[in-house]
């Protein structure tokens, strides 16, 4: 058909559809539908304005086809009238999928009930009743809503359009109710559109014959003057639409009813179709619910566990950290599925609730008993009793359990004791922060809640600031950049930006956030932090300030520098959804605990960095020294073009710091030896890559470090090195030290672990003197000759030997039963090795590039 009357559209016109005055959808004269072109124009200050060109008033045939072409426009076009709206340059497009559609409508109803009054006072009742009384399912039934002010037909038709889903009770009288056949004329013009559906109901009658007596619709009247009275005012039109809708409802899959007089199998019947309708309901509720928009995989990935696990009792963790959408995603999965369980509970706020008193357990123990037993009269008088009503209330009920927040393992044991409490096929759902409660409850399913994707992070924020879904650039990037996807951030963050329309604004609200932080989200962050020992919340300071994104050993050395059991503490904080460990070994946290952390270290003076525990910034690190303010003693400083600190101020503040346990200086030290005066009694890592240093102290100042567990001096210029005063020695490594001459060792080196020395001039080493290495790397010795091993009667705890570049002729491994590998490369002079046949745990021999001719094997 041509579009006669209607100009063609360009990208200059914008359609605006004005669903005021409408109806619904619905069929008959219910409903207008104005279109309205919007014309743009700019001004002549270059500012967009839009002027309305046209309206006009869709009634005839030939406007259907300006529908399909006006939504054909708008969802392939961008939408200028929403740029105009917001005052704010969103470049994108209304997104497409229906789980996503930014128009949201509400009904008044959520199921409407079409039925012949044969079936009133039996299936209809039983019906009603389980979707009103047991299911809390709004429902529209004539006898029971119908507004008495109101004309029948006019209130019918308002109600179905302004109804979610319909079931159709079919009968064998059905189709001779001219009110029941303009019911389902409207009824199946509303299926057709978005956000409804109708649901065939067949009591005592197969599908077919509903349709054969739909084909004998004369005979169906009352009477023959009936008959020709209504024909003739409805005329042939009604008729036809009356076939269609019949026809349309038949085809759609439902539900069939046989006759029976066994009151088990009806109420199943009821039952069965009332869960199917509410899983569809619940399903497109959690679907339009701002709160789950972008968390739908998340939600599934829960189902999905559920549906694979065991037959018996299934208990599930959603772990995460605070703000990531446990709570919204256990939630959904319960309005999904609860359904199907004869008891059901949410019980939220479990930390908050049970941590202000031990005897606050007992509240949730009854609000599971009172949710349970639908007793609000159910009282426990202590936690064990509690447990022990549980324990006799539940074993015969399918019981669907959500325990929210659980922080301590006392509170799984109070509510959700053990399985045996449950019948087979009950679910207990848990959300915590803490997996190691889920693990000492011997929780097997746990699902581990990822953040947001960026796409995701700008669809939730642009549903809580606009209340619709948009994808769009600059702003919705910089949101989801400070926000790091996390769910929490966005929700505050779109609610605060809600009615503000000021791009302006937005920018200044988004700067703001950089140096001051949403305290909301701060707050609940925090709450994982409020629980840690004294010694754990040290811990996640120092990450959080100073060593995130190091390696995990650098990480567990710094901290076991101070003194901390770190690798226990690390293990803690990863559990409590405080750390991660990446994929290449580095500790790692979310950019909003991290910024968490480092609030706690600055709030209460904020403007006062000399009073800080802990300091991060160069900026603030340098001014501290320059005024010689500097009293903490752990800070991080890596030099830059712009904050430069100078090595004779840092000396000068590092002589006040006499506790200092770690250094790590990653300027150029210019000094040649560590000052005279500077205390190192304390020092337990000192890392000075790239300096000038020659040797630890000058010519007769010598300053024994005991308390030395690391030493990094890798790139250096260093000449000598004297591990006499360094008896306690761990780890060792002189990378790259092309100047090194002499590493004297007047005493063994029991401690050393760790030694990585390579392009030394160094050609003579004994390992006797360090009979406790285990992993000892040499390479680039060109100038080594002799590598001595102990003494036959004392063996080596050797576990990793690996040689580059060494002018070696031969070697003997000697006792070394601990020895796993043994890596040879470029030893070109090498031609004879000796391997004990003590070496038991030899797995990996390598030689490359070598002369071997003869292994020994003895």
């Amino acid at each position: 058909m041509e579009r006669k009357n209607h100009k063609p559209l360009t990208g200059r016109d914008a359609i605006v559809m004005d669903v005021s005055d409408v109806g619904g959808g619905g069929g008959g004269d219910g409903g207008q539908m104005r279109w309205t072109r919007w014309d743009r124009r700019c001004s002549a200050g270059g500012v967009e304005t839009m002027v309305v060109a046209k309206q006009t008033t869709v009634e005839t045939e030939e406007d259907d086809c300006f529908e399909d072409y006006v939504i054909q426009f708008i969802s392939s076009n961008f939408l200028a009238f929403i740029s105009y709206k917001s005052g704010i340059d969103f470049t994108g497009k209304l997104m497409a999928s229906t789980s996503t559609s930014s128009i949201h409508k509400s009904f008044k109803y959520e199921v409407f009930l079409s039925f012949r009054g044969e079936t009133r006072l039996n299936f209809v009742s039983h019906l009603f009743g389980a979707l009103e009384e047991k299911n809390h399912i709004y429902t529209y039934k004539d006898d029971v809503r119908m507004e008495k002010s109101k004309e029948i037909a006019d209130d019918l038709d308002e109600s179905i359009k302004d109804s979610k889903f319909y079931i159709i009770v079919f009968s064998k009288d059905y189709p001779s109710s001219l009110w029941c056949l303009n019911d389902l004329v409207t009824i199946m013009k509303c299926h057709k559109e978005p956000g409804h559906a109708a649901y065939p109901v067949y009591c005592d009658v197969k599908p077919f014959e509903v349709a054969i007596r739909m084909g004998h619709l004369e005979k169906s009247l009352p009477n023959s003057k009936m008959k020709k009275k209504r024909l003739l005012r409805n005329g042939k039109r009604r008729f036809l639409e009356w076939e269609d809708a019949m026809s349309g409802a038949t085809a759609v899959n439902g539900w069939e009813l046989e006759k029976t007089t066994d009151r088990n199998e009806y109420y199943i019947f009821v039952q069965k179709v009332v869960e199917s309708l509410s899983s569809r309901l619940r399903s497109t509720h959690v679907s339009t619910n701002k709160k789950i928009v972008s968390m739908e995989s998340r939600i599934e990935d829960v189902l999905s566990s559920l549906e694979t696990s065991c037959d018996g009792v299934r208990m599930i963790g959603i772990k995460g950290m605070g703000g990531i959408g446990k709570t919204t995603i256990a939630a959904a999965v319960y309005d999904r599925i609860s359904l199907q369980f004869e008891a059901k509970s949410f019980v939220e706020k479990v930390r908050e609730v049970s941590n202000a008193s031990p005897s606050e357990l007992m509240l949730l123990q009854n609000q599971f008993l009172s949710d349970v037993l639908n007793d609000q009269g159910m009282r426990v008088s202590s936690v064990s009793n509690g447990k022990n009503v549980l324990k006799t209330m539940l074993g015969g009920r399918k019981v669907l359990l959500v325990l929210d927040d659980v922080d301590h393992i006392d509170q799984l044991e109070a509510l959700s004791g053990d399985p045996s409490w449950f019948k087979p096929g009950s679910v207990v759902i848990i959300t915590t922060r803490e997996e190691q409660v889920l693990i000492a409850h011997n929780v097997k399913l746990i699902c581990n809640v990822s953040l947001l994707s960026d796409t995701e992070a700008i669809c939730l924020f642009s549903m809580y600031a606009f209340g619709e879904i948009f994808q769009f650039k600059a702003i919705g990037t910089q949101i989801a950049h400070y926000a790091a996807c996390l769910p929490l951030t966005i929700r505050v963050l779109g609610s605060l930006l809600c009615g503000n329309n000021s791009k302006i604004e937005w920018s200044d609200a988004i700067e703001r956030l950089k140096t001051i932080p949403l305290q909301e989200t701060l707050k609940i962050l925090e709450l994982s932090y409020m629980c840690l020992e004294e010694d754990h919340k040290e811990i996640f300071l120092d990450v959080a300030c100073l060593v995130k994104g190091w390696l995990l050993n650098d990480v567990i050395e710094a901290l076991e520098s101070r003194g901390f059991h770190a690798r226990f503490g690390l293990r803690v904080l990863e559990r409590k959804s405080l750390i991660t460990i990446d994929d290449t070994g580095c500790v790692d946290m979310h950019d909003h605990i991290e910024e968490m952390g480092k609030d706690i270290v600055r709030r209460l003076y904020r403007d006062k960095p000399n009073k800080h525990s802990r300091l991060w910034i160069n900026e603030e690190i340098v001014d501290l020294f320059a005024n010689d303010l500097v009293s903490t003693m752990f800070f991080w400083y890596e030099s830059n073009k712009m904050y430069t600190l100078n090595l004779e101020i840092l000396l000068k503040g590092l002589r006040k710091m006499i506790d200092i346990r770690f250094i790590h200086l990653t300027l150029r030290a210019s000094f040649q030896t560590l000052p005279t005066k500077f205390e190192a009694n304390n020092l337990v890592i000192l890392l000075m890559p790239s300096s000038n240093i020659i040797q630890l102290w000058e010519e007769g100042d010598k300053k024994v470090l005991n308390k030395l567990r690391v030493l990094y001096l890798s790139h250096s210029k260093l000449r000598i090195l004297n591990l006499g005063l360094t008896p306690n020695l761990e780890r060792l490594e002189l990378v790259n030290c092309s100047d090194l001459i002499g590493l004297h060792m007047p005493i063994r080196c029991l401690n050393l672990k760790f030694f990585h020395l390579t392009n030394s001039k160094i050609n003579t080493f004994h390992l006797g003197l360090a009979p406790n290495l285990e992993k000892f790397i040499l390479g680039g010795f060109g100038k080594l000759i002799e590598l001595c091993m102990p003494v036959e009667a004392e063996f080596l705890k050797l576990r990793c030997l690996k040689l580059y570049g060494s002018n070696l002729r031969k070697f003997d491994l000697g006792l070394t039963p601990s020895l796993e590998e043994l890596f040879l490369q470029d030893c070109q002079k090498l031609v004879e090795v000796h391997v004990d046949d003590g070496c038991l745990k030899l797995k990996n021999l390598t030689f490359i590039r070598t002369n071997v001719r003869t292994i020994d094997l003895r």
